[in-house]
C-alpha cells in the first residue's frame, strides 16, 4: 500500500509518497513529473524495500523552494524528507533531472548515503552549461487561453513517449501542476556538476535506456566520472514507466550488489 504524505520544510511542504519495508530507497523523477513516474516501480519492489518518491519541489504537490529553483535547493529538499523518516542510511536514485539531484544529494550526505543510481543522467560540465545556455528547454510553454499551450506540452513530449495516450496523459498532468513545466530543465543547465562529483563517495551505478535520445550520449562520461557499472535497459527510453518492470528488476540488482558490497 502506498501512503502519501507531506513533509514539512522552512520554506513549505513537500509531498511524498511512501511504501514497503526494508533497506529505504528514496526516488527522484524527472522534470516536470512527480512521484508517479515511479508508480509501477514502487508497486514491483515494495515488498523488499520501502521506498520513498517525493515530489521536487515546484513540481507534483510540493510547494516551490524559496531560494527558487535550482539542483541544490531540490537536495536540500530531499535531504529534508530523508532526516524526516529518521533515516541512517539510505540509497538515492533518481531519473533525468532527478539523477542529477541524486548527485548533489550524495555529495552532501556523506555516509547517509550509502549507494547511487543513476538513470538516464545528463553530465553537466561547462561545456554541456553552455551549450544548454544556446537552446530552448523542452517543456517550454507560453499558457494560452485558448488552451494552445496543451496541444504544445503534448506535441513536445509524443516523439519520446510510446504510441497511445495513456502515459503522455500522466505527464501533461504533472506538465500542468509545475509552477513552470522548464524550470528543471534550466536547473539542471545551471548545476556545476564536475566540481561536485569529487565529493560523492558512495558506490554509484548507471541504468542507460537505449532508446533515451537525451542521455545515451552521456553514459560513458557520467560511468567514467564517477568509476560505476553500467546496466542497460534495451527499449527503455525517457518515459520510466514504458519498461517499469525491466527498470524494477535492474534496479533491485544494482542495490542488491552494493548491499553486498558493503557487508
Amino acid at each position: 500500500m502506498i501512503t502519501r504524505r507531506y513533509v514539512d520544510a522552512p520554506w513549505g511542504q513537500i509531498h511524498v509518497a511512501d511504501a514497503g519495508e526494508g533497506p529505504a530507497v528514496l526516488l527522484l523523477h524527472q522534470t516536470p513529473r512527480s512521484w508517479d513516474e515511479f508508480r509501477e516501480v514502487i508497486e514491483l519492489l515494495s515488498d523488499h524495500y520501502r521506498l520513498l518518491a517525493m515530489d521536487l519541489p515546484g513540481m507534483g504537490a510540493s510547494d516551490p523552494h524559496n531560494d527558487g529553483a535550482s539542483i541544490e535547493s531540490y537536495a536540500e529538499a530531499a535531504m529534508t524528507v530523508i532526516d524526516a523518516a529518521g533515516l541512517p542510511s539510505v540509497s538515492v536514485c533518481g531519473h533525468h533531472t532527478g539523477g542529477v539531484v541524486a548527485i548533489e544529494v550524495a555529495a552532501r550526505a556523506g555516509a547517509q548515503v550509502s549507494q547511487v543510481v543513476l538513470s538516464s543522467t545528463p553530465w553537466v560540465d561547462a561545456e554541456a552549461r553552455e551549450r544548454r545556455a544556446r537552446k530552448t528547454p523542452i517543456d517550454t510553454i507560453e499558457r494560452d487561453a485558448a488552451g494552445l499551450h496543451l496541444q504544445s506540452l503534448w506535441t513536445q513530449r509524443a516523439p519520446y513517449y510510446p504510441e497511445g495516450h495513456h502515459l503522455l496523459d500522466r505527464f501533461v498532468a504533472d506538465a500542468l501542476r509545475a509552477d513552470d513545466p522548464a524550470t528543471g530543465h534550466l536547473a539542471v543547465g545551471r548545476y556545476r556538476m564536475e566540481d561536485r562529483a569529487p565529493l560523492v563517495r558512495c558506490r554509484v551505478t548507471v541504468i542507460e535506456h537505449s532508446a533515451d535520445p537525451f542521455s545515451t550520449r552521456h553514459t560513458d562520461a557520467v560511468a567514467s566520472a564517477f568509476g560505476a557499472q553500467i546496466g542497460r535497459i534495451e527499449h527503455g527510453g525517457v518515459a520510466l514507466e514504458h519498461t517499469a518492470p525491466a527498470f524494477a528488476e535492474v534496479l533491485a540488482s544494482q542495490l542488491a550488489s552494493g548491499t553486498q558490497e558493503q557487508k
